[in-house]
């Protein structure tokens, strides 16, 4: 009789939780099939403001920052924690304007531009393709180069090719590249023809787009190995431009389509990074939600023409964009990070895992010092931001296999509208361990959140969580560690589930076995 009782009261407390629970999330094991490719937790890099220029390059002279051949040591080594899969470079609009050969040589003779994008402000070219790859190597990161359609041309790109992966003596381009240093390639695969066509990099119709990538990439020889040929993709919901490219490019001549999404409230009037209302806070996340439809529909049509899914959607520039910190060059983009971008940076990495079927890379923009940074830097001082703690937290989903989930939640709702207040992901690793990433976004309520594990035992669950006390703290160069990843104590094993209580505008990534 007491077994039964215990019994009943263990039954009791289940069902208890699980009435409470706000939030539903079952995992669906079996359906387990695809996996969240790496290249997902990429970045980008532009000559812009200081990503380059006293974000990742310091000069091959600086004696106050230490350094090897001008590249920071304090940033490689936050970034490598990353576990940074994709870097691409050098562009942005920056890309259609850039002319490679002016970048490698002794960095003396090298001739200067305007950079006429961002700022018209002198670059002199002492960073460009042999640092730029070189810093790669060090970091562990697969380069990915935009190559200029806009302002350029087929021989200059085609010869862009034969510099960087050629091997040694085949032809012109790689004896000039060993003449500078580097006798043996750096095999870059990933190749972006042209960044924006429909706007900065040409204002081109997509039916002119669509002639001028297959001109460029005719001259793009495979040779050694093949190339990965990223096309310049859409603009947020222009679906007529997939549509038209899937339908004219050669299914030999390209692999991904592009897609740009900014999390901007108002192009007119973006608002400030750290002084906003809950409302703006919502808009923001709006927009970062849409990317869940974005994706969704840009895939729908790319599955008319590749059913099969042979093709990849890269969503090359994402992230959340406000007005720069006043003081500061408006040009330059810079602007900080506070909880809202962990937001952001959560919701939308879990939009791209759970499509991880079709979106094969993305890349947060920007790395450093620009946009939606995941390291700020101020001379020899450097931040790390809330998003750089999300997606290192995150990395643990790199090429693990995606498990699909049912996900129910409440809704998180302002001035009559409403959002749903949780997302999530989870995947399962090579040795077997579920990670499941949460992110409620509610800016005031905690949610009790149950997880149905389905055929999973779980006999261990460990966690961490990102979370502060105000929705727009942010880590200065006074106050670096003012959020950080902390222990997360609060989900517990409850037979074959889950129960978690997470913050308001928290993240949490939860580890079992």
């Amino acid at each position: 009789m007491r077994k039964l009782i215990c019994s009943f009261l263990i039954v009791l407390c289940f069902l208890t939780n699980s009435i409470s629970a706000q939030t539903r999330i079952s995992l669906n094991l079996n359906a387990a099939k695809d996996t969240i490719n790496k290249n997902i937790y990429g970045h980008f890099a532009e000559h812009l403001g200081h990503c380059i220029y006293g974000g990742f390059y310091v000069g091959d002279n600086n004696t106050k920052i230490p350094n090897k051949d001008g590249i920071r040591l304090d940033v490689m080594e936050a970034l490598k924690k990353l576990k940074v899969p994709v870097l691409r470079w050098p562009g942005g609009c920056f890309a259609d304007t850039y002319h490679w050969k002016d970048g490698i040589g002794k960095k003396s003779e090298r001739p200067s531009m305007l950079n006429v994008w961002w700022g018209n402000v002198k670059e002199d070219n002492s960073f460009g393709t042999n640092e730029f790859l070189n810093m790669c190597e060090v970091l562990g990161a697969e380069p990915y180069l935009s190559g200029n359609v806009g302002s350029g041309t087929p021989q200059e790109l085609a010869d862009w090719v034969k510099y960087t992966t050629h091997p040694k003596g085949s032809s012109p381009m790689p004896d000039l590249r060993a003449k500078n240093g580097r006798p043996n390639p750096w095999n870059v695969r990933i190749w972006g023809l042209g960044n924006e066509a429909w706007g900065c990099g040409g204002n081109m119709t997509v039916e002119h787009y669509a002639d001028v990538y297959r001109q460029y990439a005719t001259f793009m020889t495979d040779y050694p190995k093949k190339l990965y040929r990223v096309a310049s993709g859409a603009s947020d919901d222009d679906y007529k431009w997939t549509e038209v490219l899937m339908q004219k490019l050669p299914k030999n001549m390209f692999d991904a389509l592009g897609l740009h999404h900014y999390s901007v409230i108002s192009w007119d009037k973006k608002g400030s990074s750290t002084d906003y209302s809950e409302s703006e806070y919502f808009s923001s996340m709006t927009q970062a939600l849409f990317m869940e439809e974005l994706v969704s529909k840009h895939s729908a049509i790319m599955d008319k023409y590749d059913p099969k899914k042979t093709k990849a959607l890269a969503v090359d520039e994402w992230g959340g964009w406000y007005d720069v910190v006043q003081g500061t060059n408006g040009a330059f983009l810079f602007q900080q990070n506070t909880m809202r971008d962990a937001m952001i940076a959560g919701s939308t990495l879990n939009i791209f895992n759970n499509h991880c079927d079709r979106v094969k890379m993305a890349n947060l923009a920007q790395i450093i010092n620009v946009l939606q940074a995941v390291i700020l830097t101020n001379d020899e001082k450097l931040v790390l931001t809330p998003t750089y703690h999300v997606m290192e937290m995150y990395n643990v989903h790199q090429n693990a296999v995606m498990i699909p989930i049912t996900l129910n939640t409440t809704d998180y709702a302002l001035n009559g509208k409403s959002l749903k207040a949780v997302s999530a992901s989870a995947s399962k690793d090579k040795n077997g361990v579920i990670h499941i990433s949460l992110v409620n976004i509610d800016a005031n309520k905690e949610q009790k959140i149950s997880i149905d594990l389905g055929d999973f035992k779980a006999n261990a669950i460990t966690g961490r969580i990102l979370k502060s006390a105000r929705l727009q703290d942010y880590n200065s160069f006074q106050n670096p560690n003012i959020i950080k990843p902390e222990t997360f104590k609060d989900a517990k094993i409850n037979g074959g589930s889950i129960e978690v209580t997470l913050p308001a505008f928290s993240v949490a990534v939860l580890e079992l076995k």
